[in-house]
């Protein structure tokens, strides 16, 4: 694997890593032991939760087992190690902890008395907070602050999509649900126009990375606010169409 140093930048390297060469980025699996352990056990204490709450049906399954493969995916595979190197990978890295993760936890795991609003406002800023480059600047130089921004993220979403995604008759509490996701998507589409748009690159700990990747750091950060305003707006399309769909397949009641 080539690594690439990252000395010229001031702080500590990011939690995901040194800097990977293009090709040694699919070899570049993230085996911390802490991480591995907290992964298993909390795969191993959701079990036990969901057996305990007596919400142990396929469905759940399902949904547990999805959230595992994205925590994976998001922290043990060479996606990590990708965000490194590129923004638009950090964006991917965002889409999957907000809209694929979360939901999936929140059908698996409900939190019950989940606020909505709360979660929606909390999501709205740790978002917001994630793409402003000083506050990116920190979490990339303090390993701490880095998990406390991911939590900030991931925590949030799941109060967020289990008040939104708890089953539900009343057709003006679905369409308020539809409308907070498509607000949220909304956000989300705002900040990909001023990735995509903004005329100077705003986030120079790249710079390495996207010379190793052959880009720009402006063409990454336009190709990161392409994937939250295009590819990002699909599965909370989805997860909007299903509450949908399954309010009207119960039949509404005013």
């Amino acid at each position: 694997m080539k690594l690439m140093p990252l000395s010229q930048f001031e702080g500590s390297t990011p939690y995901c890593g040194p800097l990977v060469a293009p090709d040694g980025v699919w070899a570049a699996w993230n085996v911390d032991p802490v991480l591995l352990a907290g992964l298993g056990l909390g795969f191993g204490l959701a079990l036990m939760a969901m057996k305990h709450r007596a919400i142990s049906g396929p469905a759940q399954h399902r949904a547990l087992a999805i959230a595992f493969a994205g925590l994976i995916l998001a922290f043990v595979s060479p996606l990590c190690a990708a965000t490194v190197a590129l923004f638009a990978a950090r964006s991917v890295h965002h889409i999957l902890l907000i809209s694929v993760i979360a939901p999936a936890l929140a059908i698996a795991l409900p939190l019950f008395h989940a606020a909505g609003r709360i979660g929606f406002i909390l999501t709205a800023g740790a978002v917001l907070a994630w793409h402003v480059p000083s506050v990116y600047a920190a979490a990339w130089n303090s390993e701490a602050l880095y998990w406390l921004m991911q939590a900030a993220l991931l925590g949030p979403a799941w109060v967020f999509w289990s008040a939104v995604l708890r089953p539900k008759q009343q057709a003006e509490v679905v369409f308020m649900d539809a409308l907070q996701i498509a607000a949220l998507a909304g956000i989300m589409g705002l900040i990909g126009a001023v990735l995509t748009f903004a005329p100077t690159a705003l986030y120079p700990l790249h710079l390495l990375g996207t010379e190793a990747y052959g880009l720009s750091l402006l063409a990454d950060q336009q190709l990161a606010g392409l994937i939250m305003w295009v590819p990002g707006f699909l599965p909370l399309a989805a997860l909007a169409f299903r509450i949908c769909t399954r309010a009207w397949s119960r039949g509404f009641v005013s």
